[in-house]
């Protein structure tokens, strides 16, 4: 089955694995709504390259994923101007690393809100519209984290592993809709949120970037590779293809081996 003229809506989609699947699904002939935070002018230039690369419909709604009524007039404004919302992934994520007891309550409202509760809005807003047509694929960028834990990553975690449950909840909801949803877990991808941990890292231990980024690899990955976005896009389109079309409440994991200890 072709994706042609389907509409794919990408949160957190401006830069790393949420920019390499909106690229890829523009790829497949999908029109494609950006969601993220930039330079205005740097977003434009994107969504203008995304078109004339791929010959597609490509826009830009710069709501934060934090606040439920900004998303739903992304979804709402996805379908005004895109002509609906076929393919949801929910990709949008921050990150805060502490201790539980030194952990700021703001910090942990926050990743609740942006790495968990978003994608429940989002799936809320959007589900009306894909029961109508009888198909929709809802693909959720959980992670490693989703599966097993990290010390001093708690709501980044609970998060993750929130975002496994809804997947599995919306999947047995939508069984007999033609809608699909699952889950992709990763492991280390060289994003910016991964490559700030490694900053921070190096700066900590007084070490270079190069030797921390080793580190964290040989801590988790057993292959000791970073995971490209390209092949985690590349797992999202498989999720919205019709080879795909009867897994329902599942993960696909890219790890390099971590969660095989």
């Amino acid at each position: 089955m072709s994706l042609k003229a389907k509409v794919a809506l990408v949160t957190g989609s401006t830069s790393g694995i949420g920019l390499a699947i909106a690229r890829a699904f523009a790829a497949e002939g999908c029109s494609v709504m950006l969601n993220g935070f930039g330079d205005a002018a740097a977003i434009a230039r994107l969504t203008d390259e995304i078109a004339a690369t791929h010959g597609v419909k490509a826009a830009y709604n710069g709501a934060d994923m934090s606040k439920p009524a900004e998303i739903e007039t992304l979804v709402a404004d996805t379908a005004s101007r895109l002509g609906g919302v076929d393919i949801l992934v929910n990709n949008a994520g921050i990150q805060h690393v502490a201790p539980v007891e030194a952990f700021p309550t703001e910090k942990w409202n926050a990743i609740i809100a942006v790495n968990l509760s978003s994608s429940f809005h989002t799936i809320h807003a959007a589900l009306p519209l894909m029961k109508q047509k009888r198909w929709g694929r809802i693909i959720n960028v959980a992670s490693t984290h989703g599966l097993v834990a990290s010390a001093q990553k708690s709501a980044y975690v609970a998060a993750k592993h929130g975002i496994i449950g809804l997947t599995k909840v919306v999947g047995l909801e939508c069984a007999d809709t033609g809608v699909t949803c699952n889950a992709i877990c990763p492991g280390w991808v060289l994003t910016p949120l991964v490559q700030a941990q490694i900053d921070a890292r190096a700066k900590a231990q007084g070490i270079s970037v190069e030797q921390a980024s080793k580190e964290l690899l040989s801590e988790k990955q057993p292959q000791l590779q970073f995971t490209k976005p390209e092949q985690i896009a590349a797992f999202a389109v498989f999720l919205a293809s019709d080879a795909a079309s009867n897994m329902q409440g599942t993960q696909l994991v890219s790890d390099g081996g971590w969660t095989a200890q």
